[in-house]
């Protein structure tokens, strides 16, 4: 128990310090810098926990109950806590696709994004270094080192993070017919159903630059095999999902496509 109460001691510790980089933000005028700001912050946040969850799952083997109680709650105060921001670069091409954003604009939120999951991944070794714990001290005598994250071949990994980034993106999509105190807790409890189905598979990332921070470091598979199951695989779930309700469906039937932009505040996949 003692890991469990240290690891969420560092998850506290994170939450904090991107809500305070968060409220300095609001300070900002409105613009660009605060976007930036904005959405650096709520990624390190997503990938610093995303790093602790990982770790106290694989190495002090948290009961699955356990285990999917921390993703559903850490969800839930991911989807309160973002204030808009993304956290994912295929919601970042989304918007380029939809023309609410320029190109230009996308290159710099992805941008942000990806250093800030290489500053999570800085921020999790440093304080692994410590040994806080017994878990934070068995990984570091493995140097910090992960192993392979796939739990089938490549193609199996990169069905599941298809169609995993595919049920939460059509979650969202429709997520706003519920009352609004309801829609965090239904985002969460579906993205907490998929790492149970995939977490075993793929890991469950559904998240190009969660997967960067979080699995590309892992031996096991080539970089190119790591893009094409963390990379490819939630862009297409993505755009199928998107083509699917907005094109197919709505052809099919006659109906208007209103209604099923995808609000900004549930744009991202937590674990």
């Amino acid at each position: 128990m003692t890991d469990l109460y240290v690891s969420l001691a560092v998850l506290g510790a994170a939450l904090l310090l991107c809500e305070a980089t968060r409220r300095a933000a609001a300070r900002l005028s409105p613009g660009a810098y605060r976007i930036y700001l904005l959405e650096a912050a709520s990624t390190f946040q997503l990938c610093c926990c995303t790093h602790e969850l990982k770790l106290l799952g694989e190495t002090a083997r948290l009961e699955p109950p356990v285990g999917l109680t921390l993703t559903y709650i850490m969800t839930v105060i991911h989807i309160l806590t973002f204030q808009g921001a993304t956290c994912n670069p295929s919601a970042v091409l989304e918007s380029v696709c939809r023309g609410t954003r320029s190109v230009r604009a996308a290159v710099a939120v992805t941008t942000c994004q990806f250093g800030a999951a290489v500053a999570a991944q800085l921020f999790a070794k440093s304080v692994w270094s410590l040994g806080l714990s017994d878990v934070h001290i068995r990984h570091q005598r493995f140097g910090y080192r992960c192993f392979d994250p796939l739990g089938g071949t490549v193609l199996e990994a990169a069905a599941v993070e298809l169609a995993c980034a595919f049920a939460v993106q059509a979650a969202a999509m429709h997520v706003h017919k519920l009352d609004e105190k309801l829609q965090a807790h239904f985002i969460a409890a579906v993205v907490t159903a998929l790492v149970f189905a995939g977490g075993s598979i793929s890991g469950a990332m559904f998240n190009p630059v969660l997967a960067f921070s979080v699995q590309f470091p892992c031996s096991g598979h080539t970089y190119l095999e790591y893009c094409f199951v963390y990379w490819l695989g939630p862009v297409l779930g993505l755009a199928g999902c998107i083509l699917l309700f907005e094109k197919i469906i709505p052809f099919l039937s006659g109906k208007s496509t209103a209604g099923l932009e995808v609000p900004a505040d549930h744009k991202e996949k937590t674990q």
